[in-house]
């Protein structure tokens, strides 16, 4: 039996339980790794609450492990899976939930960890820093071009601000007036949110806007495409496609891919991108690690350590 954290129905905190479960097997295109660290997402709390992401009709089976990335050791392979042996120091995508001792990862989604990573910064990239590397690298903007970021002082968005400034674009982040610090030791130009934040933003961007990285959606959204002159430089993840492409715009492009979790892990090494993890905790404690990014309180990246030397 391992330990893992689950939820037991779809609902609130108290769905939440730290329970014995058997042992996964890998199966075809999967790996399972003895877990060192999980990363913390806001969709790890949706997802308790029922939200499915775009596409997804699995039925969830109770009870449910918690989270959507980890790193750790290989144990085994699945039917299928080249590239990975037993003792691999490995990061990627959870199958069916992070927040545990052992975990499945998509073989396809996995990458090998560099030895001068740390588990509990690996553990943190797949979701946040994929998602920002994959929306950046969609718009393709020329180096001096001034990219625009709502929602940027998140995870996605911290990690934007870091990957945009690595390829030379000048960032405007929009964000709470408490990150204003994060923002600028980042090289961003920060516009604090709320009303008046797209005259605000026109200011700081004299030239104009170039693209737009949405991460917040709604009017956030609108308000910004009406800062662009060519709205295919327009991308969310934080609306619906239907919404985004009312306007001309699109939703980032997942690659989910081991080729994209390899180039963010070499952005860390390279010291291009932090993970600016902020608190950890060990897995009897989960439920104050989600706690702290489903209340908003996290001023960073939040992990989970589960093993020894993370």
């Amino acid at each position: 039996m391992a330990k893992a954290y689950v939820f037991t129905r779809y609902g609130g905190p108290e769905t939440e339980a730290l329970v014995d479960l058997d042992r996964p097997r890998p199966g075809p295109g999967e790996v399972l790794v003895a877990v060192r660290a999980a990363g913390v997402n806001p969709v790890d709390w949706k997802q308790r609450t029922g939200y499915r992401r775009p596409g997804e009709t699995t039925e969830r089976i109770f009870p449910s492990v918690l989270g959507n990335e980890a790193s750790g050791v290989v144990e085994e392979t699945g039917e299928g899976v080249t590239g990975f042996a037993p003792g691999d120091e490995v990061f990627g995508t959870a199958v069916a939930g992070g927040y545990a001792e052992y975990a499945l990862l998509a073989a396809g989604i996995t990458a090998h960890k560099p030895a001068e990573l740390s588990f509990v910064d690996a553990a943190t990239l797949p979701v946040a820093a994929a998602t920002a590397y994959d929306g950046v690298h969609q718009l393709a903007l020329p180096a001096g071009a001034t990219l625009l970021v709502t929602g940027a002082g998140g995870g996605v968005g911290v990690a934007a601000v870091q990957i945009a400034r690595s390829l030379g674009l000048r960032v405007v982040g929009v964000a709470s007036e408490r990150k204003k610090d994060v923002l600028e030791a980042l090289g961003a130009v920060h516009v604090p949110s709320g009303p008046g934040w797209a005259d605000a933003a026109r200011l700081a961007a004299p030239d104009g806007v170039d693209g737009v990285y949405d991460l917040v959606g709604g009017d956030v959204l609108h308000e910004a495409a009406a800062l662009l002159t060519d709205r295919s430089r327009l991308i969310t993840a934080g609306a619906p496609p239907e919404e985004v492409e009312r306007l001309g715009g699109a939703r980032v492009a997942r690659a989910r891919n081991a080729a994209v979790l390899s180039a963010v892990a070499d952005l860390v090494v390279s010291g291009a991108l932090s993970p600016h993890v902020t608190l950890t905790f060990p897995l009897d404690r989960a439920g104050e690690a989600l706690r702290e990014v489903e209340n908003g309180h996290a001023q960073g990246k939040v992990a989970i350590e589960v093993g020894a030397d993370v």
